[in-house]
């Protein structure tokens, strides 16, 4: 069980101003997700060219409908596995000890995916879907706990906590996108693991400023309910074990022949229905407040806002991913770079903009946009970014490379929509969530994430199906019409969250 809280000790971690005004714990979380966050993206900077590439240049030679059928579920699942993390440190083990070891299991992945072994490849990207699912949606929730409640400082510190996301998505793909493209794949994913390395040593050298924060297990209860949900937690475990080796044995056998199309299928009906099971459980079923049901009920519409936002923001890794590799002239003053190095102009401005936006929103005051206006802007800004994709990609279908400023001109539009939407996301889902569920109510919005990764990979499965002009036109049109939806549910969803802003 969780050791015992001092809540003299969570006051102190609260009241604390020495990192920018924000709590010391701030600055031990920032550099935990910038490591992690570092070792995603160096990893996804180079995962779709090493499928794609040939056996004899040290890829797999996978087919673009094979590549973008694996990275789609991958990618989703890498969110998806967030709800059971949540769950797992509301009821076991607390968001610290999660997060560690999380970061451990991260490490293990990376590591893997430097061996030459198509299994091992497999058991990597497991090996990292647990490790992310541990750790990324219980390191934000320590985030908000950092912060009393009705502390005006929460959006700002989630802002600047973001910068610390971004931070590391800025040096990965220079580092591991490099070292891959130009050396080795496998020296490239072998970095990506020395990275979160350095991210769990830190992490543990530095806990100390988070006080109490993230130490107890918010919903377990009992020691006999702690058990029980011990005894749910090995029987998860093993039902998942068994499926796995059953379709593995079955597939070797020849009785089932299971292609990733079909997998990246049958997990986009899966995301449908675990996501309908936990709105209906939450606005239904579960054993909540009036209140916290309407509260459920907001998030839900910033759910399906997020999912299609993350559905077109993606792209980065997938279809934006084979544009910039086979579309884009990748040189800039006579310099030929790689086509990954793409992936680190988001976190740049990213990195410029978070500052800007943390100090935005402290002095807007009174005046600040609520959570769902947030989201609108978020969603106008993400379509805007396909709008202008549309004509590069017509210069592409014309047999020649666009200029790199497209990509650059996309990755800044869609940078403002990120920078209005997912830390004000982060921010609300602690705002929203009760205190019981709140790891598992961080899993929701990375579900939603989930589905949007899942989106995109299906788009860049779809890449060599449809003319560019008309695959691009169609996410900004989808962004834009979820934008008009949005802006018609500020007000209801706003009174649906009590209070909450």
């Amino acid at each position: 069980m969780a050791s015992r809280i001092d809540p003299s000790r969570l006051v102190d971690a609260q009241s604390d101003r020495s990192f920018f005004g924000h709590p010391r714990g701030l600055a031990t979380l920032f550099f935990t997700e910038m490591w992690e966050r570092f070792s995603y993206y160096g990893m996804r900077a180079i995962l779709m060219y090493y499928m794609l590439s040939s056996i004899a240049h040290g890829g797999f030679g996978f087919d673009k409908p094979k590549a973008g059928a694996i990275y789609g579920p991958y990618v989703s699942l890498v969110y998806l596995a967030t709800l059971g993390g949540g769950w797992f440190a509301d009821k076991l083990s607390g968001q610290r000890r999660a997060v560690l070891l999380g970061g451990i299991f991260i490490t293990l992945g990376e590591f893997c995916l430097a061996v030459p072994s198509e299994p091992v490849f497999y058991l990597a990207l497991l090996l990292l879907i647990l490790g992310t699912g541990l750790l990324k949606g219980n390191v934000s929730t320590i985030v908000g706990q950092l912060y009393a409640k009705g502390d005006p400082r929460r959006d700002s510190g989630f802002s600047l906590f973001y910068m610390g996301i971004n931070l590391g998505a800025l040096l990965a793909p220079i580092v591991c996108g490099t070292v891959g493209e130009r050396v080795s794949w496998r020296l490239g994913f072998a970095l990506a693991g020395v990275g979160m390395l350095a991210g769990v040593i830190q992490f543990l050298l530095t806990s100390r400023h988070l006080g109490e924060a993230g130490i107890r297990a918010g919903g377990a209860g009992t020691p006999e309910e702690h058990r029980r949900y011990k005894r749910l937690a090995t029987l998860g475990a093993l039902a998942f074990l068994v499926l796995g080796g059953a379709a593995v044995a079955l597939q070797a056998a020849g009785a089932v022949q299971f292609t990733a199309t079909m997998v990246n299928d049958a997990l986009g009906w899966c995301l449908l229905a675990i996501s309908a099971g936990v709105f209906s459980w939450l606005i239904f079923f579960g054993e909540f407040s009036a209140a916290e049901r309407k509260r459920s009920a907001a998030i839900f519409v910033l759910f399906i806002a997020s999912v299609a936002f993350w559905g077109s923001y993606e792209q980065a890794g997938s279809s934006l991913s084979l544009f910039a590799l086979e579309s884009t002239h990748c040189v800039l003053l006579g310099f030929n770079f790689p086509a990954s190095w793409f992936q680190f102009v988001q976190p740049v401005f990213v990195v410029v903009g978070s500052p800007v936006f943390a100090w935005l929103w402290l002095a807007l005051g009174k005046r600040e946009p609520s959570s769902p206006a947030k989201f609108t802007i978020g969603l106008l800004f993400a379509s805007f970014a396909f709008v202008l994709m549309v004509p590069a990609a017509q210069i592409a279908s014309g047999g020649k490379l666009a200029g790199p400023l497209w990509l650059t001109g996309c990755y800044f539009l869609q940078t403002i929509g990120e920078l209005c939407l997912s830390p004000v996301g982060l921010s609300t889902m602690t705002k929203l969530a009760p205190d019981r569920a709140a790891g598992f109510m961080m899993g929701i919005w990375f579900l939603s994430i989930s589905i949007g990764n899942w989106m995109a990979g299906k788009a860049a499965s779809l890449y060599s199906s449809f003319s560019l002009p008309t695959l691009f036109g169609a996410i900004a049109g989808f962004s834009l019409l979820a934008a008009l939806l949005m802006a018609l549910l500020i007000r209801p969803t706003v009174r649906l969250m009590g209070g909450v802003k």
